[in-house]
């Protein structure tokens, strides 16, 4: 069975992510997390990461990192992480099945944590 992982990224978005590895020096990925802001309660934060932190969730596809900071995990569970470019916006977007409403602008979002039951019984079922 496959490696439990917090979130899961596109192929839009793993590329987006080793573009931006490939132009920063020292880059390693990118680390996920939420901050309080916005009109909606909580923004998306999307850093770039030189040192990883071990207390992080590292999630990986085609040779993209991206980092999941502990205290937003439980926020970001089941979140899949995209990469549009359009007329009017270039960037990461996230599917979460935690977020209960948005902004109008878009720019922030209200998260509820998930269930941590659901979130120990998927950790169990990956490490078997």
């Amino acid at each position: 069975m496959g490696r439990f992982a917090v979130i899961s990224m596109t192929e839009k978005a793993a590329a987006r992510v080793n573009e931006i590895m490939g132009s920063r020096e020292n880059a390693k990925g990118v680390r996920l997390g939420i901050k309080k802001g916005g009109c909606a309660g909580m923004e998306y934060t999307v850093d770039l990461v030189t040192e990883p932190n071990p207390k992080d969730d590292h999630i990986e596809r085609d040779g993209a990192h991206v980092y999941v900071a502990p205290e937003a995990a439980l926020f970001l569970f089941g979140t899949v992480m995209d990469f549009e470019a359009t007329a009017l916006r270039t960037g990461f977007t996230f599917t979460n099945p935690n977020q209960s409403s948005a902004c109008g602008c878009g720019e922030s979002v209200e998260l509820k944590p998930a269930d941590l039951k659901q979130l120990a019984e998927a950790r169990a079922q990956s490490a078997a």
